[in-house]
């Protein structure tokens, strides 16, 4: 009798839930940049497209962690910069001791400006300034943590010049406001939530990149790109700033359908527009722009959006 009761209090539950099992799809993002912003976004509104998806954004120390948390299958989404993806997925760089694999590309986004913030009232109006200084360069192997050495490099100031340290982005926003490091590198997109929090501590200043350096690293480094900060990005910024950036990335697992991709690809493009009301982020993606820069092989569901829409993919190496 008990048998036959636990049976049907199981055909109930089935009845109320319209018998469907929902995907659960976690969405790796770093908080303190825009990526999180950006999953909290896009999930609310692909979940209003596709009801049958338990979305879950889970917070991650950024680009270099959502590539491992990608191939581990911790994560089905998650946003890196390009110049990782591409280290990551062919075993270079950065993870020259192996290839991390099982997800695709997406989506290209946006640029990440590479942003250098010090106190409005310290005597660092340069880059040059920083030797001798306590600079937060990103957290350990991030992507910040790999332009900001970069930069330093190319601007004569390794490692030895500068008293380097590994914070994320709210704890270095934190230490500058307490005067307890000098500066900090954060590359995410314009307007940076943490940055304009910060202007309500203390006046800030952003560092411009000077031309020379510029231009080396493009030259060194094939995803780089100028970038300028507009005047009023931030809270007492008068100035445009100079500076590179490099593009962010959407990318998906391996685990998820085709079909599946596919509809949250059309939901990307879709909801565009209210992505960027949504962050404030200039987000003016086509499909068309969306494929450039991409040096990794799309997932098989971008793959059916793009060429739906008529638009030719990169030839990349598998």
């Amino acid at each position: 009798m008990k048998r036959v009761i636990s049976i049907l209090t199981c055909l109930c539950l089935l009845m109320t839930t319209g018998c469907s099992r929902q995907e659960t799809i976690r969405f790796g993002a770093a908080v303190g940049g825009m990526y999180y912003p950006f999953a909290n976004a896009f999930t609310e509104l692909a979940s209003k497209d596709e009801t049958g998806i338990n979305w879950k954004v889970k917070s991650t120390a950024g680009s270099a962690a959502n590539l491992r948390l990608l191939s581990d299958n911790y994560i089905e989404l998650g946003i890196a910069q390009a110049d990782l993806i591409e280290d990551a997925y062919y075993g270079k760089g950065t993870f020259h001791s192996g290839k991390y694999r099982g997800y695709k590309a997406v989506a290209s986004l946006y640029p990440e400006a590479c942003q250098i913030v010090v106190r409005k009232d310290s005597d660092i109006t340069s880059l040059d300034d920083l030797e001798g200084k306590n600079v937060s360069v990103g957290e350990e192997e991030s992507g910040t943590e790999r332009n900001a050495t970069q930069i330093l490099e190319m601007c004569g100031l390794p490692d030895n010049l500068v008293n380097t340290k590994n914070l994320d982005y709210t704890d270095a926003a934190d230490q500058l406001a307490e005067k307890k490091i000098d500066a900090f590198f954060c590359t995410a997109g314009i307007c940076t939530t943490v940055i304009e929090e910060l202007t309500k501590e203390c006046d800030i200043r952003l560092l411009e990149i000077p031309e020379s350096c510029r231009q080396k690293l493009k030259k060194a480094y094939s995803f780089y790109d100028d970038y300028v900060i507009p005047a009023g990005t931030y809270s007492g910024q008068t100035e445009d700033i100079q500076t590179i950036s490099v593009q962010s990335v959407l990318l998906a697992s391996s685990t998820l359908s085709e079909k599946t991709v596919q509809k949250l690809t059309a939901s990307l493009f879709k909801h565009i527009k209210d992505i960027q009301y949504s962050i404030s982020i200039n987000l003016q993606l086509t499909p068309q722009e969306a494929v450039k820069g991409i040096t990794i092989p799309f997932h098989p569901g971008a793959e059916t959006y793009y060429k739906l829409e008529g638009v030719e993919l990169p030839e990349v190496e598998s």
